[in-house]
């Protein structure tokens, strides 16, 4: 192998042997990656041009993100909102995403995913097209708890296609880069909410924040189209007519054979019946690693900056600087997923997040002493633990391959533990109001950090032993079909 295919072989895989399988592959990533990735990146100019196309989870994300900033920009003021209204309106979503995760995931093996996802997406653009009609804070209650309800298959559903489609070796990859999508989406949600409240404030009569939610709605419309016409569903229900029927069987074939589950009631006995729902719901993942994203996804390097008084950082600083944590969340993703698919060992990520959050945290809860460059350099290093929501999801794909029913609840825990969670744990150890030093937060990571590591050894010492059995059983099964043609003979 010469040194260059070595790199590539690497960085993207082993080339699949065949030219048929080639081409799949290649279908596959069009259709199905490029669907759940530009879903989260939104590809816009100030202009909004012929390219200024958004897919609808970013579009949700953009949402969410400028909530915060219409909210500033005379939403406060219109809809006569006090104490902690805009707090409520931010629970509703909440509420409503994490009590639908399960049924919405549920609902992808009754209603085919290229009609659940156009159906949620119109849905969801209609609701947020609906809030800039909202001329009270009870609307927005109402509104935002039914758009947490549309969105809730989108992020889960994505890591459930995707592994249903992508082999072990091509999982991790597929979605770091969907991953890392939704943190492009961050560096460019006030980019473009700013453009349009400097370009349509006032338009027509209508506030700046009214038009955000407008042309935000409108966005999704034709990425509904495109997901209804072209979604492929997944390999033993696509019916898309841009596969062959040879392609078809062999997008089944090159995946690890399963036996035939069904959703019924036995589905509660499967699930709760198994390790794999503590494991990666309540324990590996959310519960501690999901935690361990805290300073990233509590914005505490803004917080920081926003309360220091020496240096003291314009708006403008504040807003770019945390932007630096972000870039290292997606080069933290891609590179791990490299790693991961080129070994096949996802559970070491969570060692490099163990290791990367105790260093930041213990810099950030020693503080004093510490100069501005290395509080800088330990907001920036807690990004690495952005990296697990490519591992981890893929890791359960991985685990729950078997059971595609059982694969969608415990993805769809994940992420609807993941939310429960982080609701009452931010406001415990990571108050807006305790900036710049979060030492009880602080101290909070520097205790789950080794618990993510014994929890993630546990974990794999039993996935190792279930392959172990698996491997025995299918030993044990062709000894047994060996010893009958013999008798036979």
């Amino acid at each position: 192998m010469t040194f260059a295919k070595k790199i590539r072989v690497i960085l993207w895989g082993e080339r699949p042997s065949t030219h048929e399988e080639r081409k799949l592959l290649f279908k596959i990533d069009w259709f199905v990656l490029s669907f759940v990735c530009l879903q989260c990146v939104l590809s816009v100019s100030v202009r909004f041009t012929s390219e200024a196309i958004a897919f609808r989870y970013f579009s949700n994300y953009l949402d969410r993100a400028n909530l915060a900033n219409a909210y500033v920009s005379g939403m406060k003021e219109a809809l006569n909102m006090t104490g902690h209204d805009f707090n409520t309106v931010s629970s509703m979503f909440t509420v409503g995403y994490t009590v639908a995760q399960i049924p919405q995931n549920l609902l992808l093996h009754v209603v085919p995913p290229r009609i659940l996802f156009p159906m949620n997406t119109l849905i969801w653009g209609s609701l947020t097209m609906v809030t800039a009609a909202a001329t009270n804070a009870r609307h927005l209650y109402v509104i935002r708890f039914f758009q947490g309800v549309a969105e809730a298959s989108t992020f889960v559903g994505a890591h459930f296609i995707m592994g249903s489609w992508y082999k072990e070796s091509e999982l991790g990859k597929r979605g770091a880069i969907f991953s890392s999508s939704a943190q492009v989406a961050t560096i460019f949600s006030g980019v473009l909410q700013a453009s349009i409240y400097k370009n349509l404030d006032g338009l027509h009569g209508l506030a700046g924040f009214r038009w955000l939610f407008i042309i935000c709605g409108l966005i999704t419309v034709p990425i509904a189209l495109y997901g209804f016409f072209f979604f492929p569903d997944t390999p033993q229900t696509t019916s898309a007519r841009y596969l062959s029927p040879e392609e078809k069987s062999l997008a089944i074939s090159r995946l690890p054979p399963k036996p035939q589950t069904k959703l019924d009631w036995s589905l509660i006995r499967r699930v709760l019946g198994r390790w794999r729902i503590y494991a990666m719901c309540l324990i590996c993942f959310q519960i501690v690693g999901g935690e361990l994203e805290s300073i990233g996804s509590n914005s505490l390097m803004a917080l920081w900056m926003k309360a220091s008084v020496a240096p003291k950082y314009s708006i403008q600083n504040i807003n770019y600087y945390p932007a630096g944590g972000t870039a290292l969340a997606i080069v933290a993703l891609l590179a791990t997923a490299v790693w991961t698919d080129y070994t096949t060992k996802r559970y070491q990520v969570n060692f490099l997040i163990a290791v990367c959050m105790l260093i930041s945290s213990v810099i950030l809860l020693v503080y004093t002493p510490i100069s501005t460059a290395g509080k800088f350099f330990a907001f920036y290093l807690a990004g690495v633990s952005y990296a697990g929501q490519a591992s981890n999801f893929g890791w359960c794909n991985d685990l729950a391959r078997d059971d595609d029913q059982e694969r969608s609840v415990i993805l769809a825990a994940m992420n609807m533990m993941s939310n429960a969670f982080n609701a009452w744990w931010s406001i415990v150890f990571f108050a807006a109001n305790d900036a710049p030093r979060w030492r009880n937060g602080m101290i909070s990571i520097i205790i789950l950090a080794p618990i993510l590591v014994g929890l993630t050894v546990g974990t794999r010492i039993l996935q190792s032993r279930d392959q172990r059995r698996a491997s025995r059983s299918q030993g044990e099964g062709q000894s047994g079909l060996e010893s009958k043609d013999e008798a036979t003979i």
